[in-house]
């Protein structure tokens, strides 16, 4: 029973500690936990995701030239109804008009009314329609792929533009303690001057350090600001917890780069390029066999009113525009061939598919490059980060240095001179680690968009 209550004790002792760590890591603050309100508010991605809609629309859009249309009208006119003789073309600018050559009793003018209704359905089009439906389609899933290109894109600027807050940031600190070192010789020098220890022109040399300190500071206060100005301006919020990853930037906790990466082929810029080729590739094919015959079924209702009565009398009274009415169907089946077009659209097709064998060579092109980009930045990255080990040695080993060397300086057994320059070495030191660490997670962003995997720089910064 005493065991059982001691392991109870223990169970539970073990969830307290724990929970903590769970829950902190929970509210962890990284660069991802930016990434859903930037995604979800930015306009950028609103434009692109309207841009597919549009895109969905216009496929419908396409699909529809198979169904039959439809068209009707209606119309109700009034004039005179001599007939003529003679033929012409129905050209824009004339109008017809049905009568006999012999006169009519009654009115000189009637009334009509005229309504019809017709139906055209494409039977057969040697495949031309199936070939402009699947080049909406394509072009639907290219800007899909375009979206995707965009997002990847926007990542590795909230990307660079976190990195380069951090950069600010820690610049600004290194600045600030800077300022708090020369202040702290400007006072051991002020102390040693007033006790005939040290020149008066230390005290002044120390004081005009510390100045240049304090200016330099206000100079990083004034980028750091802007280049928060920046990250909101993808944020959208007024407020970002950056603290813990001001530790992360200069230290970062391991490497993730994994040897023999290649790029691959459906990543969205090449996708996007593939899609593009083959809708050239498709609109080309459709445009070809625009050159071929079309079959179309037709029908058609017409209904007329006149107000010539079948005697020969007229009445130019309007209502009677609605009498002596007659009802007609028409149905057949039709073969259109615009021969001229072989030729024309024959050279617009072979242009199109030039343009997709352009676009095939730049997704190479594009390819190749991006392979040869990753590969130099996976060797960069391995060796920054090896440097990051030794700039981080260096810091330390410099900073044990100046505080040794302050020692002897207040002891006398150094001159000011000597000091400043040990202390412009470590400076040197803290300056030498924050660039490496800038240029280590700038190369982890570049690379994280050349695969299109962000998860390890959004989880570690």
């Amino acid at each position: 029973m005493i065991k059982q209550i001691m392991a109870t004790t223990v169970m539970w002792l073990a969830i307290a500690a724990i929970f903590p760590l769970y829950a902190q890591q929970q509210t962890a603050h990284t660069l991802g936990s930016l990434w859903p309100k930037v995604e979800e508010n930015y306009p950028g991605i609103g434009a692109k995701m309207s841009a597919i809609d549009a895109a969905k629309l216009h496929e419908r859009a396409v699909r529809g030239n198979t169904l039959p249309q439809v068209r009707a009208q209606v119309q109700n006119t009034y004039g005179t109804y001599e007939g003529s003789a003679g033929a012409f073309f129905p050209q824009a600018g004339f109008f017809n008009v049905g009568g006999p050559t012999n006169p009519l009793n009654g009115s000189s003018m009637a009334a009509n009314s005229f309504g019809s209704t017709t139906i055209e359905w494409e039977l057969f089009s040697f495949g031309r329609l199936r070939k402009e439906n699947e080049a909406a389609s394509m072009l639907f899933y290219k800007t899909i792929s375009e979206k995707d290109a965009y997002i990847l894109n926007l990542k590795k600027i909230l990307s660079e533009r976190y990195i380069t807050l951090l950069y600010n940031d820690a610049k600004l600190n290194w600045t600030a303690k800077n300022a708090e070192r020369l202040d702290s010789i400007r006072n051991i020098t002020a102390g040693l001057s007033a006790a005939g220890l040290r020149p008066a022109a230390d005290s002044l040399l120390a004081s005009s350090s510390y100045v240049q300190a304090i200016g330099e500071h206000d100079k990083w206060s004034g980028v750091k600001n802007a280049s928060f100005i920046k990250l909101l301006e993808l944020y959208g919020d007024s407020q970002v917890d950056y603290t813990e990853s001001t530790n992360r930037f200069s230290n970062p906790n391991g490497n993730s780069l994994s040897e023999g990466n290649v790029i691959n082929p459906s990543h969205p810029i090449l996708d996007a390029l593939d899609k593009q080729a083959e809708y050239y590739t498709l609109s080309g094919e459709a445009q070809k066999r625009s050159s071929l015959p079309s079959i179309k079924i037709l029908g058609g209702y017409a209904y007329r009113g006149t107000g010539i009565s079948p005697n020969g009398t007229v009445s130019g009274a309007w209502k009677d525009g609605f009498s002596n009415t007659t009802n007609n169907i028409l149905a057949g089946i039709g073969l259109t061939w615009n021969i001229t077009s072989l030729h024309t659209n024959r050279l617009k097709g072979e242009e199109l598919f030039k343009e997709a064998e352009s676009t095939k060579f730049l997704q190479a092109q594009y390819e190749q490059a991006m392979q040869a980009d990753l590969s130099a930045s996976q060797a960069k990255i391995l060796q920054q980060y090896e440097q990051l080990g030794k700039t981080r040695l260096a810091v330390k080993q410099s900073q044990d240095a100046y505080d040794m060397y302050l020692a002897r300086y207040k002891s006398g057994l150094i001159t000011l001179s000597e000091l400043l320059q040990i202390r412009i070495l470590l400076e040197q030191a803290e300056d030498a680690h924050i660039e490496a660490s800038r240029d280590y997670w700038m190369l982890l962003a570049y690379e994280a968009e050349l695969t299109a995997d962000f998860d390890f720089l959004f989880n570690n910064l």
